[in-house]
């Protein structure tokens, strides 16, 4: 796997992972920009409506059409919210030329032609989103923030992120508030995505088998050439300097649960960049594998959990322990899961145990280039935290921490918020 970029303008790059694992092309673009409260709920309506139509594509059924003659292409979008930014994903998967029949066909170059198509040239009508495309997409929202309570589990570590970063970006939910709705229609939306468009930051890739000429294709687009030069609205996510509760916020919610859901929310220390590697061993130690301190003393050995994990958010440095238990188990739970804490500041875990997350930590790395979103991602995470890296180096970094390193940075970890979910 080879990687290459290009800046296009200020705000807007061209990113190209060369490989020839696969038989076919992604093509993808993310639009970054700053979470703020004012904004998040018309991202959301966005990042829906614009899979229902564009200009040459004037519906949904048009664009599965296109996709078909494609020879079966599929074309996919999602919103993600990374550090202090909500992310507009939009994707096209496509068979790559070379295994075509010999018809003179670019079907690289219509996959581009389609995606940025869909992304900056959407369906209008009387200088607004189609009404009635609106309406079912706000619909679709609102279905997603009523349901989240569906999957307890999540809304338990969604309902953690908000009590620890309350009036704070990250403590937005991805997908907006259902009292911002009602106020959004097609040309108050459509005027809000031409201001997104002229300031979000804007990243392009490709990957699959090909080469630098692609940045060439993407360059001389009509609707990437009509994209202006802007100083980009989102937030590089910034590790050091941390602020650390000072005392335990412990925040009790009744539901109806047969299962009550337990999540602490742990504030990381990091004092510089490289400490990131310290965390992300001590997490898979704490309870981020099946050989975890969480996983073998909380589940398996004292039976107080169905579920016991743990996982290292780097981009706001936090940590997440995540359990599911009976109601009347939360007492003993708790008291366990801080012994598990406290046993990672003095140092009670073996060098089998640091070297067993290794291979893990190191396996995932390696099966990054196994799928072409995943290499997208990773990439992306990168350009999005302006740190590059190669795999190797990142290897080489996880290999060479200590069990002392991970003393080190378990004794700078400390316990912000308490959530539980019971009955």
């Amino acid at each position: 796997m080879e990687y290459n970029e290009k800046k296009f303008k200020n705000g807007i790059k061209f990113h190209v992972i060369k490989t020839d694992k696969f038989k076919t092309n992604l093509m993808s673009v993310f639009l970054t920009t700053s979470l703020k409260k004012e904004n998040v709920t018309k991202n959301a309506v966005i990042s829906s409506i614009l899979r229902r139509g564009s200009r040459n594509m004037v519906s949904q059924e048009e664009i599965s059409k296109k996709m078909e003659d494609m020879y079966g292409a599929s074309f996919d979008c999602g919103l993600d919210k990374t550090g202090d930014n909500q992310v507009l994903k939009f994707y096209i998967e496509v068979v790559n030329d070379v295994f075509l029949p010999k018809n003179n066909e670019n079907l690289l170059e219509t996959s581009f032609e389609s995606l940025f198509d869909i992304v900056f040239n959407p369906y209008v009508e009387n200088d607004g989103f189609k009404e009635e495309y609106v309406e079912q997409e706000k619909n679709n929202i609102r279905h997603y923030i009523e349901g989240k309570i569906d999957n307890k589990a999540s809304y338990a570590l969604e309902r953690c992120v908000e009590q620890m970063y309350k009036e704070k970006p990250f403590g937005l939910y991805k997908f907006g508030y259902v009292e911002d709705l009602d106020s959004i229609d097609g040309k108050n939306l459509y005027k809000y995505y031409k201001e997104l468009i002229s300031t979000c930051k804007i990243d392009i890739f490709v990957s699959g088998m090909v080469d630098d000429k692609i940045f060439d294709l993407i360059e001389t687009n009509e609707n990437i050439q009509k994209l202006s030069e802007r100083e980009p609205d989102y937030v590089v996510p910034n590790i050091l300097n941390k602020e650390i509760a000072l005392a335990e916020n412990v925040v009790t919610e009744s539901m109806d649960v047969t299962q009550g859901k337990l999540v602490l929310g742990l504030d990381l220390k990091i004092n510089n960049p490289y400490e990131r590697y310290y965390a992300l061993l001590y997490n898979s130690i704490l309870g981020g594998s099946a050989n975890s301190k969480m996983f073998q003393n909380v589940r398996e050995k004292a039976h107080l959990a169905y579920v016991a994990s743990s996982s290292y958010l780097r981009y706001k440095s936090n940590i997440f322990i995540n359990c599911g238990i009976e109601i009347e188990n939360y007492k003993k739970a708790l008291e366990l899961i801080k012994k598990q804490i406290q046993d990672m500041r003095e140092g009670t875990f073996s060098e089998e145990d640091i070297n067993n997350a290794k291979i893990g930590i190191i396996a995932s790395i390696k099966n990054i280039d196994d799928e072409q979103d995943t290499g997208i991602s990773y990439y992306f995470g990168q350009e999005i935290s302006k740190e590059k890296i190669e795999m190797q180096q990142y290897i080489d970094n996880i290999q060479k921490v200590t069990k002392q390193d991970i003393i080190n940075i378990a004794n700078r970890v400390s316990i912000n918020t308490v959530y539980f979910l019971k009955d």
